[in-house]
């Protein structure tokens, strides 16, 4: 494994434990979705690059557009939560009582 490729991949398994381990805050949760996705897109651009495939040049930007739309509505939630419960804290919120 190049060193390339596995400080993406540390990357990755980095945003994925946090993602697991800490999730205090709905914040802390978006940010390390989006180091996850960010990651990944390197990690495919530098992929499609390295293969020289023009069929696959589309994927990252697809992936990043995914991204995009992931991180918009992540904060449209952030800011719907923190209006009606005052607090972006994941222990306070219960999908029982909407």
């Amino acid at each position: 494994m190049t060193p390339v490729h596995f400080s993406f991949s540390s990357a990755f398994i980095l945003g994925l434990v946090g993602l697991a381990f800490h999730r205090t805050h709905l914040l802390s949760a978006l940010l390390c979705l989006e180091g996850m996705m960010l990651s990944l897109y390197i990690a495919l651009s530098l992929w499609a690059l390295q293969l020289d495939a023009t069929g696959y040049s589309a994927s990252p930007m697809l992936l990043l557009a995914f991204s995009a739309c992931e991180a918009s509505a992540g904060l449209a939630l952030l800011v719907a939560t923190a209006r009606t419960h005052g607090t972006d804290r994941l222990q306070s919120l219960n999908l029982l009582q909407c």
